[in-house]
């Protein structure tokens, strides 16, 4: 072996041992365990939703072999993370990065720990993208696809680079059949949120809906959208009809962005949302009316 290729071969190993310190085996379901990654050094970790399947009988196993017992503080499915918490104080947390120091091409490692040994698999980043939503409902900060290969028990792992930096948490329920990861300003914003409230406020009107297109003139009007929201339903005392929405009404703007599929309004009504007025542009009976609303929390 040529003495350049031996000495980064001797690099990627430190880098794993390195980052081994602070990713932990998260034994929360009955078969294979998986992986978790140490947030914050008084014991708070991070790991996928999907590999935590009692909310009880939880345990860590820390990178020197001590197993400890963990309880659960939150999650969010609609991400695919959960935060746990174990009674320690002196643990070693590793460093995240920011959104844009990736690029397209960038080698990544990402590591896990299903068993006592921290396990590792070199990839690079394939794809970058905005801010999308999951078929489960949760927003992501920004697409983040890899080809590494994501072997069992490495959910709830870290994609590193080759700084030793943590990118990303590794899942492999987002999207069937590719490798995409919650990317560090995810995980960020929906850890401290969990850690602030035990769960994450969703926005809520109370209403059910059904896409519907509209019909030329309002599609003129409405600078060419094409569908709105008919509120097939509207419940008692709800927000929207405290805000005088009425059934067979057809939203098509919240706070002037276009609500033309449900995703749309489920992306408006964030938690920061939550106690806020909203203005609402609806149809009734052909024309368009302003209604002011107060988002509640789900």
């Amino acid at each position: 072996m040529s003495t350049g290729l031996q000495a980064f071969s001797e690099e990627m190993a430190g880098l794993v041992e390195r980052a081994g310190a602070s990713i932990v085996r998260v034994e929360g379901r009955s078969r294979l365990a998986a992986s978790g990654i140490i947030y914050a050094a008084d014991g708070v970790i991070v790991t996928a939703h999907h590999v935590v399947e009692r909310d009880d009988n939880l345990r860590i196993g820390l990178s020197g072999g001590e197993v400890v017992a963990a309880t659960l503080v939150g999650r969010d499915p609609g991400v695919d993370l959960a935060v746990l918490r174990v009674a320690r104080g002196d643990l070693h947390v590793a460093p995240w990065i920011e959104a844009s120091d990736l690029r397209v091409g960038a080698l990544t490692l990402a590591l896990g720990r299903p068993g006592n040994r921290v396990q590792a698999t070199l990839g690079m980043v394939s794809a970058l993208g905005n801010a999308w939503r999951t078929g489960a409902g949760g927003e992501i900060d920004h697409y983040l696809q890899t080809d590494v290969v994501m072997y069992p028990g490495f959910s709830g792992g870290p994609l590193i680079t080759m700084d030793g930096r943590i990118a990303a948490l590794n899942s492999s329920a987002l999207v069937r059949g590719v490798s995409v990861a919650i990317p560090a300003a995810t995980v960020k914003r929906v850890v401290e949120t969990i850690l602030t409230h035990g769960r994450i406020p969703r926005g809520y009107l109370g209403v059910g809906l059904q896409p519907v297109r509209l019909d030329a003139a309002l599609q003129a009007a409405l600078g060419d959208q094409q569908t709105g929201l008919m509120l097939m339903s509207v419940e008692a005392d709800s927000p929207a009809a405290q805000g005088g929405l009425l059934q067979g009404d057809v939203l098509v703007t919240l706070d002037g962005v276009a609500m033309q599929q449900i995703d749309d309004l489920q992306m408006a009504l964030t938690g920061e949302r939550v106690g806020q007025a909203v203005t609402v542009r609806c149809v009734r009976a052909g024309a368009i009316h302003e209604q002011r609303v107060i988002v509640a929390q789900k």
